[in-house]
């Protein structure tokens, strides 16, 4: 289970009108329950089918790789580059938000990374709308310690996951220091709403980074191929969709990298 600090470190972050509850396995629960259910293709049904959190890291999130060709970055790389555009190392980042976290892979390396960088009072919260991949996410972080030079460290203390809506972070505008959501935005509904609160959440000077899907080829190849995997709940970005926002917005050190079908987007908020 989360350990109490890191839970009530996250309910400071929440809006006022925030309802929370802490559910038996750990995970901060904020849904709520006037929204209604939420969209539901086959995409998200796959989200929330309970064993593919099991499989997730081997068998689903190698899948997008093949989506970004051969030449494209291994998960590891991939956190790589997280490290370096969250400014995990380099700045005094010390609240990460991880959406659309999933069985909770990617939010423990953060921690893991912030706890490599001295950062004792990191906190690191993984949002996800699914029930199996939080509950997944909360005992695999429970079971995970940590040892270095200065003794052990449980990443729970450090860890905090919470069941919402990414389309309504219940997060204070500028609450957290850096955000990222990497291969996720592909799969929810209305991802140009979710990318909008990364960026109403992140305080200024924090810095954002995304990886998703990007149109690549001529035109029409390229609209074909989005139109045709569009009824199954996924979608498939135009190279600037992003950038774009985040101009509009004044984030400086905007930076597109594209591998195969895939871009990585970062800058930081003015």
């Amino acid at each position: 289970m989360a350990d109490a600090r890191a839970v009530d470190r996250t309910r400071s972050l929440l809006r006022p009108d925030t309802p929370s509850t802490l559910r038996a396995d750990g995970v901060l629960d904020v849904r709520r329950p006037e929204n209604g259910p939420t969209e539901s293709r086959a995409a998200q049904r796959l989200m929330r089918f309970g064993p593919l959190a099991t499989i997730y890291e081997r068998a689903w999130r190698p899948l997008f790789r093949l989506w970004m060709g051969v030449s494209g970055p291994t998960v590891d790389v991939e956190r790589t580059f997280a490290v370096r555009d969250l400014g995990l190392v380099d700045d005094g980042t010390r609240v990460v938000l991880d959406v659309a976290c999933g069985p909770g892979n990617f939010t423990r390396f953060l921690a893991e990374s912030l706890a490599d960088a001295g950062r004792r009072d990191a906190l690191v919260v993984g949002l996800d709308a699914s029930e199996p991949m939080l509950a997944r996410a909360a005992r695999d972080t429970a079971r995970t310690v940590r040892t270095d030079s200065t003794g052990s460290t449980d990443l729970a203390d450090h860890v905090a996951y919470v069941l919402g809506d990414a389309r309504e972070l219940p997060f204070e505008d500028g609450s957290v220091d850096a955000v990222c959501c990497y291969a996720a935005l592909y799969l929810v509904p209305e991802p140009m709403r979710v990318f909008a609160e990364l960026v109403r959440v992140l305080r200024p000077g924090g810095r954002l980074a995304v990886m998703t899907t990007v149109r690549r080829g001529p035109a029409v190849v390229a609209d074909a191929m989005a139109t045709a995997v569009r009824p199954s709940g996924l979608t498939v970005f135009g190279a600037d969709d992003f950038t774009d926002v985040l101009h509009r917005a004044g984030f400086e050190a905007v930076e597109q990298r594209i591998h195969g079908a895939a871009q990585f987007v970062t800058g930081r908020k003015r």
